[in-house]
């Protein structure tokens, strides 16, 4: 079992976070009065919103690229670099709740993680390919 139980725990923190974001549109609806299944309401509701459909978009890129760098550098090296992923996405949600001009840095967080993790993939693929 205990094979990659650090970056399974990174995987459900993130599907957690993912989680949260679903919760936050729900709270937002009713707050807002916005009915499903319409996704147009108050720039506060269409904030929730975004952030919830934009860590859908980056979650299809993230799971991939840290399983694939856990398999081929190790699991608590992609555990380490997972991490970036659900707090930048925490980071980039709250932001982004309270001012989408200040959404910058937990998405470059949490992009720099996945990007690290799928170059790191590329790379072990290649070496792996080419024998070195």
């Amino acid at each position: 079992m205990a094979a990659f139980v650090w970056t399974g725990l990174v995987t459900l923190l993130a599907l957690f976070v993912y989680f949260w974001t679903i919760g936050q549109v729900s709270r937002a609806r009713t707050r807002h009065g916005v009915e499903a299944p319409s996704t147009d309401g108050p720039p506060a509701f269409q904030r929730v919103l975004r952030v919830q459909v934009n860590t859908l978009e980056q979650i299809v890129l993230f799971l991939p690229g840290l399983w694939l760098f856990a398999n081929i550098w190790g699991d608590h090296q992609a555990a380490l670099i997972g991490l970036a992923w659900p707090i930048g996405r925490v980071l980039y949600a709250v932001t982004y709740y309270a001012d989408a001009k200040k959404r910058a840095a937990g998405f470059g967080l949490a992009l720099f993680g996945t990007s690290v993790l799928l170059v790191g993939s590329l790379i072990g693929l290649v070496r792996y390919l080419l024998g070195i």
